[in-house]
C-alpha cells in the first residue's frame, strides 16, 4: 500500500458516494472523496430535498382553503417566491456543511475538483493534482436529458427550478414522469398556469392503471392541462420573452417557462472510462456492474445513478454501504432490490410498492384485488371534491401480499410502512390480524375484507 495514497478513491459526492466513504474510513480505509460542484450531490443540492420544500410549499394553499371549513379564515395571505427559494436554498448551505462535517469527522478527505481516471490508479484533479488510489468507486449520478428539438436552449431543466428569478404565471412541462409530475403539482400548487405534455398515452407510466387515471384526473382537477400523446417539436422565443412550445399536432402553447422533465442520464462522461477499460451501455452511457458494483476493471466500481439500475436515492445509499462493507469491513452483502418503495409527490400524493395489478395477473394465475376509495377526513367540512384510494394486490393461492398502492395524503409515510410486511412475505391474514386505529386513513389497509374485493383472474 506503499505505492497509494488511499485505499479507496470516491469520484462524486452524492448520496452513495457520500455513504460508501463514510463506511469504508469507519472500517480504517484511508478514504477521500472528489466533487465538482457542492457536497450532498443531486438529491440534496437539486432534487428530492429542495422539492419537497417546495412541495411543501405548494400545498399550504389547499390547507387555507380547507381551513374555511373549519371555521378559518385569511384574506390577506400572499405568497412572495424569492422568500421561498431564498429560504431554500438556506437550508441546503446548511445540509451541505453538515455532509460535509460528516466526511470530515470520519477522516474521509474532501477534494472540490473535477476527477479524471488515469492509468495504474492515479486520479487526475482538475486543480492539476494527481492522486493514487488503490480501489476507485464512481458515484456520480445523472444529470437531466433534454429532447433534441429546435430551441431546446431556451427550455430549462429541473437543475433551474430552484434558482429562478421568479415564479412563472405560465410554465409548459414535458414529461409524464415522476419529476415532471412533481414539477407541474408544484407549480400549479402556487398559482402558475400548468400545461404537461407527455409523449405516452397516460402520465406515470409504469405504475398501477386505476392510480395513473386517478392521480391524472386530479391534477386536471386542480387545474393542470394535461396533454397526452403529443411531442414537442421546437421552442420558439418571442420578441416579448415569452416561448412558444410547438407540438406534434400542430397545436402551440405558450408560456414564460418551459421545463424539460424527460428523464435522466448517467454522468459518465469524461471521466476517463474508456483509457481505463471501464464498459457502458452504448445507449445510455450507463456503467457495466456486476451485483457487486464492479465494472469490468477490476479496481474501478460503481454505484447510483451512473448505473442507471434502480434510480433512487436510497438504493444509491444502500449500495454505497455494502461495496465499503464488503470491500473493507469484511461484511459482504448485497442489496436486495426487490419490493422498493417508491413516491411521487404529487397532489394528490403517490405511494408504492411491490407488483401492480396489471404485473401481478402476469406472474401469476389467481390473483385478488382489494381496494377501497373514499373521501378523506379532512375534505368532508372543507367540501372538497377528492378521494382517496388504497389497493392492495394478493396472490390468491398463497395469500401473499405482492404490492400496495395508495393515492391521498401522506401515501408515502403509509407504504413506508407497507413495505415491511410486502418484503417479508406476509399473508393478507396476518395483517387482517393487527388492530385497527381508529380515525385515520391507514386503518382502511387493515379492514379491507374480501366480500369488498374485486376477485380477478388472469
Amino acid at each position: 500500500m506503499s505505492n497509494h495514497d488511499f485505499d479507496l478513491f470516491v469520484i462524486g459526492a452524492g448520496s452513495g458516494g457520500v455513504r460508501a466513504a463514510r463506511v469504508a474510513a469507519s472500517h480504517g480505509a484511508r478514504v477521500a472523496i472528489a466533487e465538482e460542484y457542492r457536497v450532498g450531490g443531486t438529491c440534496v443540492i437539486r432534487g428530492c430535498v429542495p422539492k419537497k420544500l417546495m412541495v411543501y410549499a405548494s400545498r399550504l394553499p389547499r390547507e387555507l382553503r380547507d381551513g374555511r371549513g373549519f371555521g378559518w379564515t385569511a384574506d390577506s395571505v400572499r405568497f412572495d417566491w424569492s422568500v421561498l427559494t431564498g429560504n431554500v436554498a438556506g437550508e441546503l448551505t446548511r445540509l451541505e456543511g453538515l455532509y460535509a462535517k460528516t466526511l470530515e469527522s470520519a477522516g474521509v478527505s474532501i477534494f472540490r475538483a473535477r476527477a479524471h481516471l488515469k492509468d495504474g490508479g492515479t486520479i487526475e484533479l482538475s486543480t492539476g493534482d494527481l492522486v493514487r488510489a488503490k480501489h476507485v468507486l464512481i458515484a456520480t449520478g445523472s444529470t437531466p436529458s433534454r429532447a433534441a428539438v429546435p430551441g431546446s436552449e431556451h427550455a430549462i431543466t429541473s437543475d433551474d427550478v430552484f434558482s429562478l428569478a421568479r415564479k412563472p404565471e405560465r410554465i409548459v412541462v414535458y414529461g409524464g414522469g415522476y419529476i415532471a409530475v412533481e414539477m407541474a403539482c408544484v407549480f400549479a400548487g402556487l398559482g402558475s398556469q400548468v400545461t404537461l405534455v407527455c409523449r405516452s398515452d397516460d402520465i406515470l407510466r409504469g405504475f398501477d392503471d386505476e392510480i395513473r387515471l386517478l392521480v391524472r384526473t386530479e391534477m386536471e382537477a386542480n387545474g393542470v392541462d394535461v396533454i397526452a400523446s403529443r411531442l414537442i417539436t421546437g421552442i420558439e422565443k418571442n420578441d416579448d420573452g415569452t416561448l412558444t412550445a410547438l407540438l406534434s399536432d400542430n397545436s402551440a402553447v405558450n408560456a414564460e417557462q418551459i421545463l424539460f422533465a424527460v428523464g435522466r442520464s448517467p454522468n459518465s462522461s469524461n471521466l476517463g472510462l474508456g483509457q481505463m477499460g471501464v464498459e457502458t451501455e452504448n445507449a445510455t452511457g450507463a456503467i457495466k456492474v456486476d451485483e457487486r458494483g464492479r465494472t469490468s476493471c477490476a479496481d474501478i466500481f460503481a454505484v447510483g445513478d451512473v448505473t442507471n439500475r434502480v434510480c433512487l436515492t436510497p438504493v444509491a445509499i444502500r449500495e454505497g454501504h455494502a461495496f465499503a462493507d464488503t470491500m473493507f469491513g469484511g461484511r459482504p452483502w448485497r442489496v436486495d432490490y426487490e419490493s422498493i418503495p417508491t413516491a411521487v409527490f404529487s397532489e394528490p400524493e403517490v405511494g408504492t410498492v411491490g407488483l401492480t395489478e396489471e404485473r401481478a395477473k402476469q406472474e401469476f394465475d389467481d390473483v385478488k384485488i382489494f381496494k377501497t376509495s373514499f373521501r378523506p377526513m379532512k375534505a368532508t367540512l372543507s367540501r372538497r371534491d377528492s378521494k382517496v384510494m388504497m389497493k392492495l394486490i394478493v396472490n390468491a393461492k398463497t395469500d401473499r401480499l405482492l404490492g400496495c398502492h395508495i393515492v391521498g395524503p401522506e401515501a408515502a409515510e403509509m407504504v413506508q410502512l407497507m413495505t415491511i410486511p410486502i418484503q417479508q412475505g406476509m399473508t393478507k391474514a396476518a395483517l387482517d390480524q393487527a388492530m385497527p386505529l381508529h380515525p385515520t386513513a391507514a386503518e382502511e389497509l387493515i379492514t379491507m375484507r374480501s366480500p369488498f374485493a374485486r376477485h380477478t383472474r388472469a
